[in-house]
């Protein structure tokens, strides 16, 4: 069986939804022998016409004829979509119509064709002097298009499939939560906090990083006393910062790292921390990431509201808030918390999950 994944990018784009529809491609193929075509919705994207054993092509233009060009032109025509859906990843402001015509086109042409979206995000809201503010009617509309259109869908936290049920007019009462998964890898084995090396990782993209030493920094030194860890391993993309320590503990630049040795350094570590909104933390790659490879993570303040299975100081600790103090004992047990709540959507559950929707016969 073959489908076609629409994304927003792949690599070598720095794109957190293309690596995650390429990782759940390798699965489902390996798994299920659902083989994969590409179509990026970006034609500023450069990239190969093949990654990993997967064809690709992308939109010249993003227009509703050339999607369905591509569509219906591809050497192995396939009645089944998948869609990964962020609406400012096809559309400059976040309303991509030529998309979703083109789908309702494509899909109503033959009844045997099915549309599954993904939706790792709905539409925008903000401040009245913000376009997102005027424009979130128009997304709203799109996304309540695209979920009405798609046979079925999916989406990573519970507030989403909350509001994918009214957005669809009650359509989509059962909606899959699937919390994103590591996009570096799930290791097999791993080891526990005593046996790893005193060392604490910031990991992700540049604003990410840049925010935790701009508004974290207080809070990452205590947690460094705290543990007494030695260094601390700063991994991703440069931030613009000159920071040689922190508190006397020594930190090491890694830069942008390839997925195999990014797993190495947190499967031997102890600590991931993050600055991150915590009601956000199951679309967080890189939480998940902490996560899978069974560290402590640890974060900063947002908001008291748990959500997603996710409670504090069970699957996170807060540096900024006094929650008690954190021993390598109680961070273990939150560090093997976090792990468990992680398997219940690990890669390969996620592949059984989407395996089933791609397979199975049309129904709302």
């Amino acid at each position: 069986m073959q489908i076609v994944s629409i994304v927003s990018g792949l690599p070598p784009t720095i794109d957190g939804v293309g690596d995650y529809a390429l990782n759940l491609a390798q699965q489902l193929r390996k798994d299920f022998a659902i083989d994969t075509h590409f179509i990026v919705g970006n034609p500023k994207w450069v990239g190969e016409d093949e990654i990993e054993g997967f064809s690709v092509s992308k939109v010249s233009d993003r227009s509703v004829s050339t999607l369905l060009s591509l569509l219906n032109n591809n050497s192995r025509p396939s009645t089944v979509i998948l869609l990964h859906y962020v609406s400012y990843a096809y559309a400059k402001r976040g309303c991509p119509f030529w998309l979703i015509d083109g789908l309702q086109q494509w899909r109503n042409t033959r009844s045997d064709r099915t549309l599954v979206t993904m939706f790792h995000e709905l539409y925008a809201t903000g401040p009245i002097w913000a376009s997102s503010f005027w424009l979130s009617p128009v997304q709203k509309n799109l996304a309540s298009r695209l979920s009405r259109l798609s046979d079925r869908c999916l989406t990573s936290k519970q507030i989403y499939a909350n509001l994918l049920y009214k957005l669809s007019l009650g359509q989509k009462s059962q909606v899959p939560i699937l919390p994103v998964f590591s996009n570096i890898g799930e290791p097999e084995q791993a080891p526990s906090l005593a046996e790893r090396c005193q060392r604490l990782v910031v990991f992700g993209g540049s604003s990410t990083r840049r925010r935790v030493y701009q508004r974290s920094l207080t809070a990452l030194g205590n947690i460094c006393q705290e543990l007494a860890i030695e260094e601390i391993i700063d991994i991703g993309p440069p931030i613009g910062l000159k920071i040689s320590d922190i508190n006397g503990v020594p930190m090491v630049a890694m830069g942008k790292t390839a997925a195999e040795e990014v797993s190495k350094i947190l499967s031997s570590s102890i600590v991931g921390f993050f600055d991150y909104p915590l009601d956000y933390l199951a679309k967080s790659t890189i939480f998940a990431a902490y996560c899978a490879h069974k560290m402590i993570p640890i974060g900063t303040f947002y908001a008291e509201e748990s959500r997603d299975g996710l409670e504090v100081g069970k699957h996170y600790w807060l540096a900024d808030r006094p929650l008690g103090k954190l021993s390598l004992e109680l961070g273990q047990t939150i560090a093997d918390n976090a792990y468990t709540w992680y398997q219940t959507h690990n890669l390969s559950q996620q592949a059984k999950t989407f395996a089933s929707y791609l397979t199975e016969n049309k129904e709302n």
